[in-house]
């Protein structure tokens, strides 16, 4: 490589480097493996060893990544939270003892740690009582989230001891309580988190504490950073104390006292790593005399005496038997690979999932395929690559069924998006979520039609479809509760007064794709019973006001299906209303007009008020642009009050609009 080669690709190394770390560690939302990163992030650092006067200001391995998020304080640390150097093998292993057995005077004792996969924060105490945490930012300066701190239960407000304290700890999530919580979104049809890792640093830097106190953080203290009132001779020594005070702290930690005891501790955790309750992502080496790491002292960006090893993740090759599709419960077709068994780090693999498409488009796979396999973060197998050049002839392309595999409904890729779903109303794997939803507030609001009932009438073969609801008897509910009567009166009573609900909630319980309350609002009011919409054209439909050709399609697709069909049916001949209630009115003050709603009203739900607005011909909106007509503004209203205020849009208060109202 000659100089301006290698100066060309430390510039673009910056670069990339720079962005997957941004995506890391400040949006939260990786778009490598770590695996991929730590490479990156090694040729960078051989290369400037190599060409020092190539190294700029703005390289990694010059300064830690991240950045404080807007909206939260700066912290100033008062002891730097610096980063580890990662090696990858035993031979930089074997440099690493031997810079540090030159530089101090007696032989090293090690200790060796699991490198928790979660956020590194500091916690401060003082006279022993907690008195702030703040994420590590980039070192220096991080940000101050003491409130979303507190709702970790294993960190301790009070201490067994009035001291004043500073430590570090990762906050993670454990891998089981990762599952859950994926598994829970997926029903609630949100997002799915790559990784805990992910999962841990998202929740931690909510502006919301609430939505943090949801989420299932753990955390574990892995070093002292300051200490007024006791000290210390040894690392080891330092957290057993820590222990002692309240602290839940790294439960690996392994004494050596020699380099190949390190080694040995490292393959330990290497063979062990799978039957851990949390993510590691490697294992931290420090020395422990704390006098020794003193005299060692410290890098720019990292300490002298202590490096992370990075395990390699663990490939191997298998076949791909046969690509199969399974239906979540929102629909969501999904190819999964099934493979030749094969064991990987530690654990027997015999299918992972394809997620879509695309992705098997982009990996060029095929059944019959030899592929490499590895486990992502230490957790989730997937197939890295096929080994094109083993193929035979006799592989076969895979292709998206255009049908569900599980009732036979039409399958459909919208433009846009990446996964096929099945848009059958009566298909067996959607039906949990599909009544759910049926049940919910903004449709039929059904009370105490809760997931754990649902799941255990589903579990009974009580209902098999959403209009079985309506046929649910006294003794049918009574049996799914000790001493049930009252609830099962209850839940009866509320099933059969959703029957004379508007039609616009029948509509929005229907679950049609990309119809929501306020589009079936808008149906109902045009269409006034379901014969009338059922009946009308794609060019009928689109041409309703804020219904386009999106929502057309997906509703004129529903209503092709024969399930939709046979459900309706069912639901009529139960007695369900599907005429609608919503009187005309002939008070349109706010046609025209945009409503954007923020912060917290006194008088009124944040609904309610979006009805009235609706009901006088208004429209609501979820962000502020020219368009935007008032901004209605309550209690710690947020950023769209700024929005208003640069674009010169009218904010108005809770008694302003109800003179607007009167």
């Amino acid at each position: 490589m000659t100089k301006e080669q290698a100066k060309n690709r430390i510039d673009e190394l910056n670069k990339l480097t720079g962005y997957y770390a941004k995506k890391y560690y400040d949006d939260d939302n990786p778009e490598i493996s770590d695996f991929e990163y730590d490479m990156l992030m090694l040729e960078l650092r051989n290369l400037e060893k190599e060409y020092p006067e190539f190294i700029s200001k703005e390289s990694l391995t010059q300064h830690v990544g991240g950045t404080v998020k807007e909206g939260f304080s700066k912290v100033e640390h008062e002891v730097p939270l610096q980063s580890l150097q990662d090696i990858f093998d035993f031979s930089e292993l074997y440099a690493f003892n031997e810079r540090v057995c030159k530089s101090i005077e007696n032989k090293p004792e090690y200790v060796v740690e699991t490198k928790i996969d979660g956020l590194s924060v500091s916690l401060e105490y003082k006279n022993g009582e907690f008195y702030r945490g703040a994420t590590r930012g980039n070192g220096l300066v991080g940000e101050d989230i003491t409130e979303n701190l507190k709702t970790i239960k294993n960190i301790p407000l009070i201490l067994s001891e009035k001291i004043d304290l500073i430590v570090r700890g990762e906050v993670f999530i454990g891998k089981d309580d990762f599952e859950q919580m994926n598994r829970e979104r997926e029903v609630n049809e949100e997002t799915l988190f790559a990784n805990a890792r992910n999962a841990a640093a998202g929740s931690l830097r909510q502006l919301n504490s609430k939505i943090t106190a949801t989420r299932p953080l753990d955390i574990y203290i892995f070093n002292v950073q300051k200490s007024d009132n006791i000290k210390f001779t040894s690392h080891f020594e330092s957290l057993e104390y820590m222990k002692k005070l309240g602290f839940n702290i790294n439960p690996v930690l392994i004494k050596c006292s020699d380099i190949q005891e390190v080694i040995q501790a490292i393959n330990k955790i290497g063979e062990e790593r799978e039957r851990l309750s949390f993510g590691i992502d490697g294992a931290v080496v420090k020395v422990d005399n704390l006098e020794q790491r003193n005299v060692l002292g410290t890098t720019y960006k990292t300490p002298k005496w202590a490096i992370a090893y990075k395990y390699p993740p663990e490939a191997k090759e298998t076949t791909l038997k046969d690509i199969i599709c399974q239906v979540g419960r929102t629909g969501a077709i999904t190819p999964m690979a099934i493979l030749e068994p094969v064991k990987v780090a530690g654990s027997t693999i015999s299918k992972t999932t394809l997620h879509n498409e695309d992705f098997i488009k982009e990996k060029d796979l095929r059944i019959g395929d030899k592929v490499v396999i590895q486990k992502a973060g230490d957790v989730i197998p997937e197939i890295v690559r096929s080994v094109k050049e083993k193929r035979t002839g006799s592989e076969k392309k895979f292709f998206m069924p255009n049908v569900c595999p599980v009732c036979g409904a039409k399958a459909i890729r919208e433009e846009g998006e990446a996964v096929t779903r099945c848009i059958g109303a009566e298909c067996p794997a959607k039906l949990f979520r599909s009544i759910i939803h049926f049940a919910s507030r903004d449709a039929m609001n059904i009370t105490g039609l809760g997931e754990n009932i649902i799941d255990i009438l589903l579990e009974k073969k009580l209902i098999s479809n959403i209009a079985d609801l309506y046929s649910l008897t006294l003794d049918d509910i009574s049996s799914l509760k000790k001493n049930g009567k009252k609830f099962a009166q209850n839940l009866i009573d509320s099933i059969n007064s959703s029957k004379s609900n508007d039609f616009y909630r029948v509509l929005n319980g229907l679950g049609i794709m990309h119809i929501g309350v306020k589009a079936a609002k808008i149906l109902a009011k045009k269409y006034k019973n379901i014969d009338n919409l059922m009946n009308s054209t794609i060019t009928d439909l689109s041409s309703t006001d804020d219904i386009g050709e999106i929502m057309a399609n997906s509703i004129y697709e529903y209503f092709s299906q024969e399930q939709s069909i046979d459900l309706i049916n069912k639901l009529k001949n139960a007695g369900v209303n599907f005429e609608t209630n919503i009187e005309e009115t002939e008070d349109n003050r706010f046609e025209g007009q945009v409503f954007v709603l923020t912060g917290s009203l006194e008088k009124y739900s944040r609904k309610e008020a979006q009805d009235i607005i609706e009901k006088f011909g208004g429209k609501t909106s979820s962000s502020v642009s020219r368009k935007t007509s008032y901004v209605l503004a309550g209690e710690e209203a947020g950023s769209k009050l700024t929005k208003a205020n640069e674009l010169g849009i009218r904010i108005i208060n809770e008694e302003e609009f109800e003179e607007l109202i009167k």
